[in-house]
């Protein structure tokens, strides 16, 4: 998977075609962390076909602007979250919990009723059906342990641990099969380390072993400041938990630095692990030249070998205009291109 030096590749979700999904209630209400059914815009007889036709115009546009490892796009979610998420046994779906967001606003979530267990496949037609599609290396996202956790309220086990350790069993479940349709690369997404350092600190690296044991092949754990459409204004300049992930079983690392403008020597902290590095920024609609893609990449490898740098955005990029978000992976692509050239 990580043959090409400097590697381009999706953080996570790609725009969702406007006839498929109400962009306005989309918007409006934030990453929604239960069932938001009434934002599809297609009937749920059709959905499945719908959003096939939806993942492969996004297949398209990432094999067109040169992507190396490509992904479904997060086409088929609500969020990054709560497809998984809330197709898990021991969840009340009819009557939600709340609990504060990152940024403290009360948010609609799981509620924990029984124990956590993985009932069926979620992702794995998923993986299937993208790979039916494309030769190119594939790589499929899904939620944490730790994140999930952090977003659920827990009316079961009242023990952080027990509780997140449960979402781990459940993902090494589904990521087992989702190897085995074809994924070439697993993502783990856990933002919620970054906002939850003295939890992280205690469990963090534990979650990540448990949902990753037992999977061979390239895997990475993806932390962030959260959307930029939603996290508005500056972000942090550093990462509150990230050194400690040098000791999780991830090959790599992902993280956001473009528009928080994270200096490039916390890769020093990563010796490692390969990185994800994210130099397109998400907050802005303008798209990055490729030279400033480039110097981003410069940047980066001040602090770390060619070999295990990833260029990619900070984030998904759900949140943008389809055409803005095409022409920043076009900048990605020759970005990197110019960096390989100079070390070539």
């Amino acid at each position: 998977m990580f043959d090409t030096l400097i590697p381009t590749t999706l953080v996570g979700s790609y725009p969702q075609p406007a006839w498929l999904v109400d962009k306005e209630k989309l918007l409006g209400s934030g990453p929604p962390r239960v069932r938001m059914r009434d934002v599809w815009r297609v009937s749920e007889d059709l959905l499945e076909e719908a959003q096939d036709d939806a993942t492969l115009t996004a297949l398209h546009d990432q094999e067109r602007a040169g992507i190396d490892i490509v992904s479904d796009g997060e086409i088929r979610r609500e969020s990054y979250f709560n497809r998984f998420a809330n197709a898990l046994d021991g969840i009340d779906l009819e009557t939600p919990g709340i609990v504060p967001s990152r940024n403290g606003r009360p948010t609609q979530v799981p509620r924990v009723v029984g124990p956590i267990r993985r009932c069926k496949p979620v992702q794995v037609r998923d993986v299937a059906f993208l790979r039916a599609q494309t030769d190119q290396p594939i790589k499929i996202t899904i939620p944490g342990a730790f994140t999930m956790a952090k977003l659920a309220l827990d009316e079961h086990y009242s023990d952080q641990e027990a509780l997140i350790m449960a979402y781990a069993d459940a993902l090494n479940e589904e990521v087992r099969e989702l190897k085995d349709a074809g994924a070439d690369v697993i993502q783990i997404d856990e933002p919620y380390m970054q906002a939850n350092p003295i939890e992280a600190e205690k469990f963090g690296v534990a979650a990540i072993d448990r949902a990753l044991d037992g999977i061979e092949g390239p895997t990475v754990v993806h932390l962030c400041f959260g959307y930029a459409y939603v996290v508005k204004g500056k972000k942090p300049e550093g990462y509150s938990f990230l050194p400690q992930l040098d000791a999780c079983r991830a090959d790599a690392i992902s993280i956001e630095a473009a528009q928080p403008k994270l200096d490039p020597v916390i890769l020093e902290k990563l010796p490692s692990k390969k990185v994800l590095f994210g130099v397109i920024d998400l907050g802005t609609e303008d798209v990055e030249t490729p030279e400033l893609v480039a110097e981003r990449l410069r940047g980066a490898l001040k602090h770390i070998p060619a070999e295990r740098l990833i260029a990619a955005p900070d984030c998904g990029m759900k949140y943008l205009p389809r055409d803005v978000a095409f022409g920043k992976l076009q900048a990605l692509v020759q970005g990197a291109a110019i960096i390989r050239n100079e070390i070539n």
